[in-house]
């Protein structure tokens, strides 16, 4: 529908008897808004728009909209959505509705203090891998050619984008640190790569380097080398296939699901990996300050309340250490 209407919005922005909440979103995700975030991040934004905003707005007067048709957008996806991906269609509508007022469109924003989300399911919790299931997958993709990869991860915690977005300048063997500098993603709709700036300012950073990580890195580079790849426009990567290309943020989790069925675990996808890397450190000790820094997270509470899985064994062991401070009679 978007790209129907571009002309359309083209010839009518500066009119308000002719916005729809449609024809306002498809200018505005694509020039005003969209030109200021990630690929991923737009679409995020489209997806919500075209599910859940326009089939119940999209083809009303924007001067028309009131807080109450912004709620009924929200009631409608109470029973079949998360709270965050509520809130995230309540964010866009109030941002679009932001600019639309910003462009003297609108008078003032539907979206009210008011307008918020009444319902939804309970977000399913990420989970992080026992160390039995750890061993067991490594032990499993032993020898096969994601095994760098997906062992890589379990080491540093990196964003999967990141890991496919390494280059060989990036590593420092000699300083044991990895410098994370790019995200890099496939968009199988423009069919092409996509190389850009890491999620966000803190996931600029350097990762420290354990002597596994080191040695799964060197392992790599004796690979390529056998492989002998022609030189490509991704030579300097650190993970390529064999005919010198990366491989696909989809394609790993693919193969993934693959690996768990033969193993005979759960299924689970390339996220869990940077969860479980998370939780071995806070189970190892690590202070939470210094496992947000090398995550790459702006804010401690995600640190802790999505990637960190403290488990009942965990649990009862904190409490064992602490048993004689807590007898006081």
């Amino acid at each position: 529908m978007g790209n129907d209407l571009k002309g359309q919005e083209q010839e009518n922005i500066t009119s308000l008897e002719a916005h729809t909440a449609d024809t306002w979103y498809y200018y505005w995700i694509e020039n005003i808004k969209g030109k200021n975030i990630r690929f991923n991040t737009k679409r995020n934004y489209n997806e919500r728009y075209k599910r859940n905003i326009s089939p119940s707005i999209g083809n009303m007067l924007l001067r028309e909209i009131k807080p109450l048709h912004c709620q009924t957008v929200l009631n409608q996806m109470a029973s079949r959505y998360s709270n965050s991906v509520i809130e995230q269609t309540r964010l866009v509508m109030r941002m679009m509705f932001d600019s639309a007022v910003e462009n003297e469109l609108l008078a003032k924003n539907p979206v009210t203090k008011s307008v918020k989300c009444t319902g939804g399911k309970k977000a399913k919790t990420m989970r992080a891998l026992t160390i039995e299931e750890q061993k067991l997958f490594l032990k499993t993709i032993k020898g096969t050619s994601s095994y760098n990869q997906y062992a890589l991860l379990l080491q540093t915690g990196l964003r999967t984008g990141e890991m496919i977005g390494l280059r060989w300048t990036d590593v420092d063997f000699e300083k044991r640190i990895l410098h994370i500098r790019r995200t890099m993603e496939y968009q199988h709709s423009a069919g092409r790569w996509s190389i850009g700036e890491p999620k966000t300012k803190n996931s600029v950073r350097d990762v420290p380097l354990t002597q596994e990580a080191i040695n799964i890195l060197k392992n790599q580079k004796e690979k390529l080398l056998s492989q002998n790849i022609c030189s490509t426009e991704f030579s300097d990567h650190v993970f390529l296939c064999k005919n010198g290309t990366p491989t696909t943020n989809s394609t790993y989790d693919s193969k993934l699901f693959y690996y768990c069925d033969k193993v005979g675990i759960e299924r689970f996808s390339m996220h869990v990996l940077r969860h479980t890397f998370a939780t071995r450190c806070i189970e190892g000790g690590m202070r939470p300050k210094t496992l947000q820094m090398i995550l790459g997270h702006s804010n401690i509470g995600v640190t802790m309340n999505l990637y960190v899985h403290v488990t009942d064994e965990e649990k009862a062991k904190e409490v064992r250490s602490i048993e004689k401070k807590l007898k006081i009679l």
